[in-house]
């Protein structure tokens, strides 16, 4: 019995043993999984830390970025104020003036300063200065007068240098930055296409401040702006200064014109008045003349020798011609002065040219001449005087027939325009050279062709139609060329 007792506390013992080796391997498991969770959940806070640290990293670049980005909205909204500013000014000494420091300031520098070269005075003027005492400018103007070739030199090379350029000398670098009391700045060259040139500077003494490619091509942005600022006014006042001349020459000119044209005014009276004079001078002895060769004509001093009579009648017949010349003058000399009254009534063309062409049948019968007219309905009727339309009929139609060689054409023709008629007289006749078409309505004018060489004429009748047709508020041309016949042109008001 004790024996057995023994065999059953032996294996209870070993039961003991087995339940706790298997509750330590069932531990030891759980350990091992609890170490697995520790690893994974370490893993996953190292994951989240690097996490957070790429966060932080991202919104401090995001905040640079946004800094950034404000800096150049705020300087693109200067840029546009100060590039309002200065293109509302066309006097040159005032768009340096139109650049308020508070523009330049919103650019993000401290100081500022401009200038341009003289020539006259040979030195770089001031233009503008922000954050520079009088002493200071003072100093900055001597020294760029005194090594001017330096920066005239950056001045042809047309390029923008700043702090940060790769290219830029480092002696002229630190010259530049002692120069202008500056750790970072732009140097941008103002180039107007004409006239003086000059340097435009921005900087800061902050050696924090950070200069980008941006900031480089605003500036030069900015000094392009002020370059075509100093191109409009320049442009501007020589234009006005070109002008002011010109109405001075203009009001000149116009001055001498008026007494010129006063003294032909007063010379014309004079003509006209000696013509008028002259002319009513000459009609009394020329119709004694006239008088006493017809009386001896008639026989009424007793008969005369053949050679006498055909003498008298050269007489009679140059005295007709004097006398024709002579109102030919006084005509003219009337409507020049204004005193040739004018009975005008609505006349019809048709009828006028009809008498005028019978008046002159005999003279164009014995050339055979075809003589031809066309008056359509629409431009028969005009308004003028009777009398002195038929004189232009007579003389441009007379003309015709003497300068038509036989079995030439004359045609006449109308033609209705907005207020007016227009008259056409063509004839097939020798024409009339270029350079004498402009002459050829003067007084006394003669074209020198064979014709007029054996034909008498005075150069009077071309110069009385021009005269009674602008009495008539006309106008009258010609178009011819040698040996294609002539079109003369006028053209007369429509009853109202």
């Amino acid at each position: 019995m004790g024996e057995n007792l023994i065999n059953i506390l032996g294996l209870s013992s070993l039961l003991t043993i087995v339940l706790l080796v298997l509750v330590l391997v069932v531990k030891m498991e759980r350990l091992k999984q609890v170490r697995a969770t520790v690893n994974k959940l370490k893993k996953s806070l190292d994951e989240m830390d690097e996490q957070a640290k790429l966060i932080v990293h991202t919104d401090m670049e995001l905040n640079k970025t946004q800094e950034e980005l404000d800096k150049k909205v705020n300087s693109l909204y200067a840029l546009q104020r100060l590039s309002r500013a200065i293109s509302t000014s066309l006097e040159e000494g005032k768009i340096f003036k139109m650049i308020d420091a508070a523009y330049l300031i919103e650019l993000g520098f401290e100081k500022a300063c401009g200038f341009l070269w003289s020539r006259d005075e040979q030195k770089f003027l001031l233009q503008i200065n922000t954050g520079y005492l009088p002493a200071e400018m003072e100093a900055i103007q001597s020294t760029l007068t005194l090594e001017q070739d330096k920066f005239s030199e950056l001045i042809k090379k047309q390029k923008t240098v700043s702090s940060i350029s790769p290219k830029i000398d480092l002696w002229l670098k630190e010259k530049i930055k002692k120069l202008f009391l500056s750790e970072t700045f732009i140097l941008s060259p103002i180039l107007p296409k004409e006239g003086s040139k000059g340097l435009l500077f921005v900087g800061t003494e902050n050696p924090d401040t950070v200069i980008t490619e941006g900031d480089e091509e605003l500036i030069t942005i900015v000094a392009n702006q002020i370059s075509q600022a100093l191109d409009n006014a320049r442009l501007y006042e020589k234009t006005w200064a070109a002008q002011q001349d010109l109405e001075k020459k203009v009001e000149e000119r116009t001055r001498e014109l008026t007494l010129v044209l006063n003294e032909v005014k007063i010379i014309s009276k004079r003509k006209t008045d000696f013509i008028s004079s002259v002319s009513h001078e000459l009609r009394t002895p020329l119709t004694a003349i006239k008088g006493y060769a017809s009386i001896l004509l008639a026989g009424k001093l007793g008969e005369l020798p053949l050679e006498i009579k055909e003498r008298l009648e050269k007489i009679n017949r140059h005295s007709d011609e004097l006398v024709h010349l002579v109102n030919d003058l006084l005509d003219i000399a009337r409507i020049e002065s204004g005193r040739m009254e004018m009975k005008k009534e609505a006349l019809d063309l048709k009828k006028i040219i009809e008498t005028v062409a019978d008046l002159l049948a005999g003279q164009m019968k014995q050339k055979h001449i075809d003589f031809s007219s066309e008056v359509s309905e629409d431009a028969k009727a005009v308004f003028a005087d009777r009398g002195q339309i038929e004189r232009v009929f007579i003389n441009l139609i007379g003309n015709a027939i003497k300068f038509t060689p036989q079995k030439g054409k004359i045609m006449v023709h109308t033609l209705a325009l907005n207020d007016q008629v227009q008259v056409n007289v063509a004839d097939t006749g020798c024409g009339i050279p270029e350079e004498a078409l402009d002459a050829i309505f003067e007084e006394f004018y003669r074209v020198d062709n064979p014709i007029n060489q054996e034909v008498k004429g005075t150069g009077l009748g071309l110069a009385l139609v021009k005269h009674i047709i602008e009495a008539h508020n006309g106008k009258i041309w010609v178009k011819s060329r040698p040996g294609a016949g002539s079109t003369f042109s006028f053209t007369l008001p429509k009853p109202s």
